[in-house]
């Protein structure tokens, strides 16, 4: 019998995914020359019969859209970050076979706001209103004293960001997209949506921004990062997110601690290049 222990990220699409080269070189570093990390293409209707199959050489998996949701109800428990959004993109299996849910993405964001001094804010703006929007809303949670502006497309769309405001405790107030700028003016922006959407807003950063944090990773950098790194101001990036979630995840999966964050982000930095 094999005595490999595994790992992989879910989701669909996924081959994307630069989760196999930061884990993988987690494991190098730590000298896990028998773990395995790889990805598969699940979706939600094929998300119940992976699950099922897996055998006790599994550790853990990350999962990635359109399956944070889904997996709630097919786990034995789940973390109160997870359920706080309602999105879990982390499974780890313990040693007596429970599934346990969490979430790396809220404490990931705050960890790469405080590697660049971003430990508290008085007020801040989020562009975009989808899951990584709750996600940052539960982070800034923690660190914003004062208003949050959600700049949304629709009125659903501002309910929806409004609700999650207060579950999480965080005074929301919305406006609208066509009025995106005005989040500039706030020390901290965190841009939530996908690649291209906030590209005409670059022109409208002012001198001397706060700080913006895009959760982008590809393209990179964005325009509007581009602008805001060339006005002064600075810039937390999506890389910077996806290293410092699977650097929690490598630690809950193996049990090994710290995980070895420059030498992940030394990989994840090199595959991008190459692509």
């Amino acid at each position: 019998m094999s005595t490999t222990r595994r790992a992989a990220v879910l989701g669909s699409p996924i081959a994307h995914s630069l989760s196999p080269v930061l884990h993988r070189a987690a494991y190098a570093e730590l000298g896990l020359a028998d773990w395995a990390y790889d990805r598969y293409e699940v979706d939600e209707a094929a998300l119940p019969g992976f699950l099922e199959k897996l055998g006790p050489e599994w550790a853990g998996l990350s999962l990635t859209m359109p399956l944070k949701r889904a997996v709630i109800p097919l786990l034995d428990e789940v973390s109160e970050v997870a359920a706080s959004v309602e999105a879990v993109n982390t499974v780890v299996f313990t040693e007596g076979g429970r599934s346990v849910g969490d979430n790396t993405d809220i404490p990931g964001m705050l960890a790469a706001l405080r590697e660049r001094g971003v430990e508290q804010v008085e007020r801040a703006s989020v562009l975009g209103a989808g899951a990584t929007a709750s996600s940052a809303l539960a982070a800034l949670s923690r660190i914003c004293t004062g208003e949050v502006t959600a700049y949304v497309r629709s009125a659903a769309r501002a309910d929806e960001m409004r609700g999650w405001g207060e579950r999480l405790g965080v005074t929301v107030r919305t406006a609208a997209w066509e009025d995106a700028a005005a989040a500039f003016e706030a020390p901290l922006t965190i841009a939530t949506t996908p690649a291209g959407t906030t590209d005409a807003l670059a022109a409208a950063v002012p001198d001397r921004p706060g700080t913006l944090f895009d959760v982008l990773y590809e393209p990179w950098p964005t325009a509007l990062a581009t602008a805001w790194s060339d006005r002064g101001g600075a810039v937390v990036g999506g890389l910077d997110l996806l290293v410092h979630q699977a650097v929690l995840q490598v630690e809950r999966m193996t049990g090994r601690s710290p995980a070895p964050l420059a030498a992940m982000r030394t990989a994840g930095e090199a595959a991008l290049t190459a692509r």
